[in-house]
């Protein structure tokens, strides 16, 4: 935030002497990269009757401007609701200045900000007198702009519309109902709608060509513009596509073909087979008509380039979420290259970067390959990929920003000062073992979860990713009452909530789990499991990585083995394990949902089921505990579940403590998983039901979550050495945390 020792800034000129300093700082000298920066130069209150404060909107929008242009790479945020302090409890008003100020905002270079998506007025929407008033206060256009605006405030406040209001556009032509209803996302008479309409033409195709595609055109040009948000918009792909449905059958299919603007494949790479961005991402692309093959999850190489041929698709989508999709995205790159199959490539998905297209994904190729963060960016890429207009500048600023990339990531290979092995090791977690008293569980061995109802994990539900699902970025509860974000918040949970109770009333979903504990050992890096408490038969052997980034002197290196008692010491000690799902069932409610035409509750249903299956994990991680003895006497909210804190930890092959996917294998060998629960794993070690979650259960009270982060050469080849693996394959799926270029 643009603070400095005199405080907070507040004229563009301070604000960007200060964000220059911190860009300054942070890029030169702590090495960080630009495109990691986020910077807010402080939305602040307009309207307060002081005439200092009647430049603090446009000069933010004008600073955002001139950070954009002087600062590459950085990202602008800021928080919209304090723009409109000044009238709160009149949401009316309020509503009005936070479109007005994010339309300007946005065009100015703003990449995010928080806001209430539901309590947003449609900025075409806003009565001019009001948006007059609103812009004269927040561009500073008039000097009585803030009387001209109270005057106005007091004219609407405590009003409600009435029914009648409400119901107004009912009482309107077929063709403008039909816009009416797709830019605000009503199903409730579109087929009547739809009906209608159709008696006013020769085709039923000139009702998709004519009032649909007309509707479709403004969702598309409000959400470019950031003047609808996500949820709205895939709500007004229900309606687009029941509408559509209806027509089908009164139509030819091959007439369809010439309405879209470009075929666009998408496919989550084999392995990997979690796919709700990808599918928010064809939602939206599908609004703006382009004609989208969505080739589902797990999908290979050749698949894709088979049907990018056969279909004559204009651009690919790649989606992925776990690491080793990676190197699959590279991999159907070269293919590409390989069989001259000559297409723009976007690529998206959790794990994916800019950085990583630009420096693995991106070099060799003739078209283009560009990294999208998120579904809001991926018509203007796709427009701009296509549009013959638009083409050649932003491909010539996607080369040029990407090259940019490759020479910051190789200034900052050389940055990260690692330790060797050796030394590492020497300054892991310093545990007094003969200090510790080790927890024994109530038993060893497996034991199947069974009679867990979705009803018993739902109050462990943390409710924050849903939003974040959608894009809508705060902490729940409190997002709910935000002042910006509540509105649509509410009216995004009590939908999710609508079809959580349908999921339990229903019996749609199904849980399976399976945990277990075991005695175990450290020894060096690695941790072994017992057959039994003797220790003289070896079970398995998990394999665990050490930090290697040099640290102050009073920072271990950790390594998750460290927190299991070392063989040496002569203690027995114990780690358990599990593996949970809450995803059977899941795909036949989505293709339910889907064959309906209703893209809103299956993407909706992926996301419960995710957190679902994260609710049951914290569910038998408490259980877990109890059997482990020292979570008999455990007292915690909800709030304290979710804040982990509690004695453990539960960390998952794959993420940040251990990020080799491989470990998975061992862990699911162990537990006998897919007998136990139906859950499998995948060539890349995706779990199935993606609505999955497994990992090991660590008691000692130290044991905290860390990022293994860059690691040497030297650790490569010993871990490799362990695994009895070649070094090339280790490399492979630990790419992301190599310090250093295996080429």
């Amino acid at each position: 935030m643009a603070f400095d020792e005199n405080g907070q800034a507040v004229t563009t000129d301070h604000r960007l002497e200060v964000c220059r300093r911190a860009y300054r700082i942070l890029t030169e000298d702590v090495g960080f990269p630009p495109e990691d920066i986020i910077i807010d130069p402080n939305v602040l209150t307009v309207a307060t009757g002081i005439d200092e404060h009647n430049d603090y909107a446009v000069s933010f929008i004008e600073a955002t401007r001139r950070i954009k242009e002087t600062l590459p790479s950085v990202k602008v945020s800021g928080g919209i609701s304090n723009v409109s302090f000044s009238f709160r409890g009149n949401d009316t008003v309020r509503e009005a200045m936070h479109s007005a100020f994010l339309y300007h905002a946005i065009q100015a270079g703003l990449d995010m900000g928080i806001v209430n998506a539901g309590q947003l007025a449609v900025y075409q929407d806003i009565p001019k007198d009001l948006l007059d008033r609103v812009e004269d206060v927040l561009l500073n256009r008039r000097d009585d702009a803030t009387d001209r605006l109270v005057e106005f405030a007091e004219s609407v406040e405590g009003t409600v519309r009435s029914k009648a209001e409400i119901d107004a556009w009912r009482q309107t032509s077929a063709e403008k109902r039909l816009k009416h209803a797709l830019v605000h996302g009503i199903v409730e008479h579109i087929e009547a709608d739809t009906e209608e309409s159709r008696g006013h033409y020769d085709r039923p195709l000139s009702v998709i060509e004519g009032p649909l595609m007309e509707g479709m055109n403004i969702v598309g040009d409000l959400f470019g513009e950031g003047k609808m948000f996500l949820p709205q918009v895939v709500k007004s792909a229900r309606v687009m596509k029941k509408a559509v449905a209806y027509l089908e059958p009164f139509m030819e299919a091959d007439k369809k073909r010439s309405l879209s603007q470009g075929r666009v494949l998408l496919a989550t790479v084999k392995g990997d087979v979690h796919d709700i961005g990808k599918n928010i991402v064809g939602v939206v692309l599908g609004c703006n008509n382009y004609e989208i093959i969505d080739l589902g999850v797990m999908v290979p190489s050749d698949k894709i380039l088979q049907t990018a041929v056969e279909k004559s698709v204009d651009i690919i989508g790649l989606s992925g979420l776990i690491t080793p999709s990676l190197d699959e995205m590279v991999h159907v790159a070269k293919e590409l290259a390989r069989e001259g199959i000559d297409m723009p490539v976007l690529i998206g998905g959790a794990t994916t970067s800019k950085v990583h297209t630009a420096v693995k994904i991106a070099p060799g190729r003739t078209q283009p390959v560009v990294h999208v963060l998120d579904a809001s960016r991926a018509v203007g890429t796709v427009n701009s990929l296509l549009g013959e207009d638009l083409k050649v500048d932003f491909i010539e600023k996607v080369r040029s920003e990407q090259e940019s990339a490759r020479m910051a990531h190789e200034a900052r290979r050389g940055r990260d000062t690692l330790l060797g092995l050796a030394d590492a090791r020497k300054r892991g977690a310093p545990i007094d073992w003969n200090a510790t008293e080790i927890a024994r569980p109530s038993f060893i061995g497996t034991r199947a979860v069974e009679g867990v109802t979705l009803e018993d994990v739902i109050p462990y539900i943390d409710w924050s990713p849903l939003f974040h699902a959608w894009e809508l970025k705060g902490i729940y509860p409190r997002i709910l009452e935000d002042p910006a974000q509540g509105k649509q918040a509410t009216e995004l949970f009590s939908d999710a909530r609508a079809l959580l109770d349908r999921m339990v009333g229903e019996r749609l979903l199904q849980l399976g789990g399976v945990y277990g504990f075991f005695p175990a050992s450290g020894t060096g890096d690695d941790i072994e499991v017992y057959v039994d408490e003797t220790r003289t038969e070896v079970r398995a052997t998990f394999y665990t990585l050490r930090q290697q980034l040099a640290k102050g002197p009073e920072q271990p290196n950790l390594a998750l083995a460290d927190f299991v008692a070392p063989r040496s010491t002569g203690m027995t000690d114990f780690i358990g394990a599990f593996v949970v799902t809450a995803g059977h069932g899941l795909d036949q409610l989505c293709e339910r949902f889907e064959a309906d035409h209703d893209d809103y509750n299956s993407i909706m249903a992926k996301a419960l089921a995710d957190r679902l299956a994260e609710a049951f994990a914290e569910w038998l991680h408490e259980k877990a505990r109890e059997d482990w003895g020292f979570g008999q006497d455990e007292k915690l909210e909800p709030e304290d579940l979710i804040k982990e804190r509690y004695r453990g930890i539960r960390p998952a092959p794959g993420y940040p403590a251990q990020p080799d996917h491989t470990e998975k294998r061992i862990l699911f060998d162990l537990l006998d998983a897919k007998a136990q629960t139906d859950v499998w794993l995948t060539e890349s070690y995706s779990m199935v039901p993606g609505s999955s979650v497994c990992g090991i259960y660590f008691a000692h009270p130290l044991a905290r979550y860390f990022s293994i982060g860059k690691i040497g050469h030297d650790q490569v080849v010993d871990y490799a050495r362990r695994k009895g693996l070649p070094v090339e394959t280790v490399e492979r799926w630990l790419g992301q945390n190599l310090g250093y270029d295996p080429s």
